[in-house]
């Protein structure tokens, strides 16, 4: 007599077989585990890499606004100042007279110096101060004086470094450039100036800014 199902089936399990769907009553086959943790390890890779990719996308963009910033902070202090300078003279630590507005083409540590209106905590009826721009150590600085006339110390402000030129040209009112600014009637300004920058992080950097349209 031909065995029916029932019996094939039950043959099979006390020979050490099991059927199909009994293994899949009872768990996943070992195939089956393999299978799905191969899958979970490439999408914890896959996770991992995104992970990573985002992190230096981050860094990127932050140093990128980074140096925007520094470059935007420069232009933003050198548009402010050129713009409220004064045909003041003033003097020394020595008590000898300076020209308002003295410039230099950029081979002297001390690129420019020059006297301007408008500061807020001046102590003088003009409310003024002595500001100055200097290349040190390959770093690009602003300084504003406790002081327009005599000594006394500077804030120093570092605006931009691993600068490795920072050149200077001079606008006259003729509309004529010259390398230094050191004109006989020490009141008078140069109508505008350039300031070329030569930098690691922001390369050759050329920027134009008018002098005295804030008086």
């Amino acid at each position: 007599m031909r065995p029916n199902g029932f019996e094939s089936s039950r043959r099979s399990a006390q020979q050490g077989f099991t059927p199909l769907r009994r293994s899949a009553e009872h768990g996943f086959t070992l195939v089956e585990m393999l299978i799905a943790l191969a899958i979970f390890g490439m999408l914890t890779a896959a996770g991992v890499a995104l992970l990573s990719v985002s992190a230096r996308t981050q860094e990127t963009a932050d140093r990128l606004l980074a140096e925007t910033g520094e470059v935007r902070r420069l232009q933003a202090l050198l548009t402010a100042d050129m713009a409220q300078a004064a045909p003041r003279i003033h003097r020394d630590g020595d008590g000898r007279p300076q020209r308002a507005f003295t410039g230099a083409s950029g081979e002297q540590e001390m690129l420019m110096a020059f006297v301007r209106r408008g500061w807020s905590a001046g102590d003088e009826g003009a409310a003024l101060q002595r500001v100055g721009y200097r290349l040190r150590g390959g770093v690009l600085e602003r300084l504003a004086f406790e002081r327009v006339d005599g000594g006394g110390g500077a804030t120093i402000v570092p605006l931009i470094d691993g600068v490795s030129v920072a050149r200077l040209r001079y606008r006259d009112d003729r509309g004529e450039w010259r390398d230094a600014w050191d004109p006989a009637d020490g009141t008078r300004l140069p109508a505008a100036i350039e300031l070329v920058t030569d930098s690691a992080r922001h390369g050759l950097l050329r920027q134009v800014f008018v002098v005295g349209t804030g008086r």
